[in-house]
């Protein structure tokens, strides 16, 4: 069969063009240390690795979530803190105010009590980046209003706020419930009111209605003290979600290393030979174009 001359000149060309189209990617791949840089260069490859990144960026949104609702519980539970510390004080005045006779000593503790209760009040509507804490979903608005008298006193407190939990998803398949629920904001307005109460009471020197309005702050502890261990149970299942989602994070980027990262000693290898075989060629193909009809003719 005659092949024309050109048909072989083309043929050679091709071939050098394939050897040298190896030879950039291989110097590609150890100047990157990558094997995968393009689709065409393993397409099976490149597909697992895109859902490898799907799942990451996922996680990884996921990890957003978590931080957000382990900031709102951690808020949550040191407002709660605070109140209940208010707690502990008003409970202390109202057995003391309780036990004394002397209206100085009454009315001295009932403007403890007055401030206590502004204070509760500041952290009933505490903020969490312009959000209120205890507000539910209802975050733009403050939770809790107050009534005042002439003196600028707070006579009563009321919550305006809704009793939906936000609700954040750690996972495809779970979600978490941040910030306060309906019986701790319940229990907070509750917990003013009785301040108020029991202010009133010392400043009146009315005994009975101080112990009724301590046997109330008590009960309304019992709500905190329950709800601190709601938050810090809460914390605790994020952080665990957490510490799981940081592995599989870690295995996805062994699994994306797996797929894309050259094995450099492989790859050098492989160069070394692509670099001897396009040299090779290019001297064979030297040798092969130089021949003509003239030399079989001689």
């Amino acid at each position: 069969m005659r092949i024309a001359t050109t048909t072989a000149s083309e043929n050679i060309v091709r071939q050098i063009q394939q050897i040298n189209t190896q030879q950039t990617r291989l110097q590609s791949q150890v100047a990157s240390g990558l094997r995968l840089t393009q689709l065409e260069d393993d397409p099976a490859a490149a597909g697992r690795v895109l859902t490898l990144n799907t799942e990451r960026r996922a996680i990884d949104q996921f990890g957003n979530n978590a931080n957000r609702a382990l900031e709102i519980t951690q808020a949550t539970f040191s407002s709660l803190m605070q109140i209940k510390k208010i707690s502990d004080r008003a409970t202390e005045l109202g057995t003391l105010g309780a036990g004394t006779q002397s209206s100085d000593q009454t009315n001295a503790y009932a403007s403890e009590l007055d401030q206590l209760i502004e204070q509760s009040v500041q952290q009933a509507n505490s903020r969490l980046r312009n959000d209120y804490t205890f507000a539910g979903t209802a975050v733009n608005t403050a939770p809790y209003t107050v009534t005042r008298d002439v003196n600028n006193k707070i006579t009563a407190v009321n919550y305006v706020g809704n009793t939906n939990q936000i609700q954040i998803p750690l996972s495809d398949t779970a979600s978490v419930s941040s910030g306060a629920d309906s019986a701790t904001t319940q229990g907070i307005e509750n917990f003013l009111n009785g301040l108020v109460a029991m202010r009133d009471a010392l400043a009146a020197g009315n005994n009975t209605a101080v112990t009724a309005a301590q046997t109330g702050l008590i009960a309304t502890e019992d709500v905190f003290v329950a709800s601190l261990a709601q938050q810090g149970a809460i914390e605790m299942r994020i952080e665990i979600n957490q510490a799981q989602q940081k592995d599989r994070l870690q295995n996805l980027q062994q699994l994306i290393s797996t797929e894309v990262d050259a094995d450099m000693p492989t790859t050098i290898v492989r160069l070394n030979q692509a670099q001897l075989a396009y040299q090779a060629s290019l001297q064979s193909s030297a040798s092969i174009m130089r021949i003509s009809l003239l030399d079989y003719i001689k």
